[in-house]
């Protein structure tokens, strides 16, 4: 069984404060994107527990590392998993804040789900799912919400961007969250996202930011530039995904390639 585990792209993010946890609450809008790894899992009957493989982008981590081997052993510890060939094929960059790793450890538990029949509800898989990562819960079903809290206390929110297509450029450069998160002063915004979502999108350049941008790109002068080339190349809305480093414009046609940026990861697609 095959499945396209799609990446997410925030617009917005608000760190509003830390918490006793450790951990901060923020608010911010996820939305899918069709940029995809692939992952299929099939019985094996040579296979005494399982076997894992990747292709594609290179996993340096040890299996029991990868956050797909956790979601998978998470659920041998309810249901009796029969032996189980695994692959990866790693499309979605590392290091993006497009949650490529969250977005696998989601589809693996919704794969042997439907693989091998247990039956699990929606909200068990997004329990599940958030034992693994605070943003793992949202591909379980994978559609535009407000999320709160930790990143994992979803609402409904209206917004639709099928008509708009999406520049991404993700530099070889890597922003750790941990480090993003020390560096940031949490504040509360003068008016939710939740509201400023709902103005038309042209108007979103000058209402909605990304709370990283003010405290990575003063330290990393590049995602500002690619930033700026955006809007000079026609892009309606443009920002840093979570904490970085993808930085993403909004078109409302299909953009051109910006030259600048052969180097860097580079995506362009419809919406």
């Amino acid at each position: 069984m095959l499945c396209f585990p799609n990446a997410k792209i925030n617009i917005g993010l608000n760190v509003i404060e830390k918490r006793s946890d450790g951990f901060h609450n923020i608010e911010t809008i996820f939305y899918p994107i069709p940029l995809c790894d692939a992952l299929e899992i099939t019985n094996s009957n040579i296979l005494q527990d399982y076997q894992f493989s990747t292709t594609g982008i290179p996993v340096t981590i040890e299996d029991h590392d990868n956050i797909v081997m956790k979601a998978f052993q998470l659920l041998k510890t309810e249901f009796a998993i029969p032996p189980t060939a695994i692959h990866l094929h790693k499309n979605i960059p590392f290091g993006a804040g497009l949650g490529g790793g969250s977005a696998d450890a989601a589809f693996m538990i919704k794969l042997l789900n439907d693989q091998y029949h247990l039956k699990l509800s929606e909200s068990r898989m997004e329990q599940l799912a958030g034992m693994l990562g605070s943003d793992c819960p949202f591909f379980i079903q994978n559609k535009a919400v407000f999320a709160e809290g930790k990143g994992d206390i979803f609402s409904k929110v209206s917004i639709d961007l099928s008509n708009y297509f999406i520049y991404l450029i993700k530099p070889n450069l890597p922003i750790s969250t941990p480090e993003a998160y020390r560096c940031i002063t949490p504040k509360y915004p003068d008016k939710s996202l939740r509201e400023l979502i709902q103005q038309p999108i042209e108007l979103w350049k000058d209402l909605i930011f990304n709370d990283f941008e003010d405290s990575i790109f003063p330290k990393h002068e590049e995602l500002r530039t690619i930033k700026d080339m955006l809007y000079k190349n026609g892009a309606i809305y443009a920002a840093m995904s979570g904490s970085g480093s993808s930085i993403y414009g909004i078109f409302k046609h299909k953009p051109l390639p910006i030259s600048n940026f052969k180097n860097h990861f580079t995506w362009i697609s419809h919406l």
